[in-house]
């Protein structure tokens, strides 16, 4: 709001703090507004990541078996892995959405595309060094790292950086397009690598891992760095890409923004659930009737996010939608304060919080397992051997009670740096 001597003052509301603390007064600064309902929605995706993350390092079970192996899995060990699928879709649509409030807040498309291509190299950098030895707690020359979502993220701003120069129709036409297509090219495989001794993938099935089949290889011949490929390419630029248009819905008045978004996340759900039950499209692995209605439903919900198919994407962004329809009444300007408050907080330092976490989920496994004299070796090395030790990690009850108290452990920093970069315009506040 503009005053009298033309120094405008900026409320960032949403950290559940003081209004002195909140109130930041810049002279001739822009006007910035934030979406709180979208920073909600990222803030939880963030905190539900943690537990992800800390099932991998704390639970008994985490290095033998997937939780999305039907044939040994339960339901409760599934639901606490399937409920954090809506993490990285969320992640990355949230992300094109983030680039376009970048050009209704007045930056030009030269100078976001500068950015979107700086900020991806850096993300790709963080992925290959900060992320590799937080997840591993090691160096090895025989292991360059795992290419996960920071990586996807740093390569689809790459290709945003370019796709924001077309109509915003193309853009959306692109995303969608792609992500709904592309599981037409599931039948097109390569040979994978089995480790030393087998065949080295040509550079064109390199590629093809990288755009879309994903894998592990060496990055050159071996011995070389080996690279898994758990984030290929294909269709996460078009998640991002789809989300850049979708930020349009936020320049339409917020009643008739709440019913699209309502529209648009019930159809996309209810779409979900007839092709699934069709299985026609849409999965590489149909579900199917199991020993017990709790399990089919975890057939039926048991969709691949390696790459993320067609029925993973819609069953958790129609979700998201809703969620966003749900919670537009939050967009009224006020400071926001408790649980609402803290997710919104955590919402607008995502990348800060996703390094912190790293480490708290890692340290709690290393450090609960030394306590309680339990082999540690697991938790600095990235070889993980075929027999994992009888008695390494814990009860799936212990992963949840970590969890929570990283998510309070990492509230006081996190809660220090919102206000710290709320106050601050430096340059490099923009890729943390």
């Amino acid at each position: 709001m503009e005053s009298k001597t033309g120094v405008q003052s900026w409320v960032a509301p949403g950290y559940g703090l003081p209004d002195d603390v909140t109130k930041v007064t810049l002279p001739n600064a822009p006007p910035r507004t934030r979406i709180d309902s979208v920073d909600l929605l990222r803030g939880l995706v963030m905190v539900i990541m943690l537990l992800d993350h800390t099932r991998d390092f704390v639970h008994a079970d985490a290095l033998r078996f997937e939780p999305t192996d039907l044939s040994r899995t339960y339901p409760i060990l599934f639901f606490t892995r399937w409920i954090t699928h809506f993490c990285a879709p969320v992640f990355v649509f949230l992300a094109g959405t983030g680039s376009y409030f970048q050009v209704a807040r007045g930056k030009s498309k030269s100078e976001l595309s500068r950015f979107l291509v700086t900020r991806g190299l850096w993300l790709i950098l963080l992925e290959l060094t900060v992320v590799r030895f937080a997840s591993f707690w090691t160096f090895e020359f025989s292991f360059l790292g795992v290419m996960q979502v920071i990586w996807a993220l740093g390569w689809c701003m790459i290709v945003l950086a370019a796709l924001i120069h077309l109509r915003l129709r193309y853009i959306a036409t692109f995303g969608i397009a792609m992500i709904a297509l592309h599981n037409l090219a599931d039948g097109i495989r390569v040979a994978e690598w089995q480790g030393p001794g087998s065949p080295v993938p040509s550079a064109i099935a390199k590629l093809w891992m990288t755009l879309h089949q994903g894998g592990a290889f060496p990055i050159g011949g071996w011995p070389s760095p080996v690279i898994v490929m758990f984030y290929p390419m294909i269709p996460w630029v078009g998640v991002m890409a789809a989300g850049y248009a979708f930020g349009r819905v936020y320049d339409f008045p917020a009643e008739e923004r709440r019913r699209m978004l309502l529209r648009w996340g019930i159809a996309i759900t209810v779409a979900f659930v007839i092709l699934r039950l069709s299985n026609v499209y849409g999965n590489p692995v149909d579900w199917s009737v199991q020993k017990s209605a709790a399990m089919t439903v975890v057939s039926f919900l048991n969709n691949e996010k390696y790459p993320p198919s067609l029925l993973y994407l819609m069953m958790t962004l129609g979700p998201a939608l809703i969620f966003l329809s749900l919670t537009e009444n939050l967009n009224d300007g006020n400071v926001k304060r408790g649980l609402s408050g803290a997710l919104i907080m955590y919402g607008r330092i995502p990348l800060f919080f996703y390094l912190l976490q790293w480490p708290v989920a890692h340290g709690f496994g290393y450090f609960l397992s030394l306590i309680m004299h339990k082999p540690t070796a697991l938790y600095f090395t990235e070889n993980f051997p075929s027999d994992i030790p009888a008695n390494h990690g814990f009860d799936l009850w212990v992963v949840y009670v970590c969890w929570i108290a990283g998510v309070l452990l990492l509230y006081p920093v996190c809660r220090w740096y919102a206000v710290f970069k709320a106050r601050r315009r430096d340059w490099w506040l923009s890729y943390l």
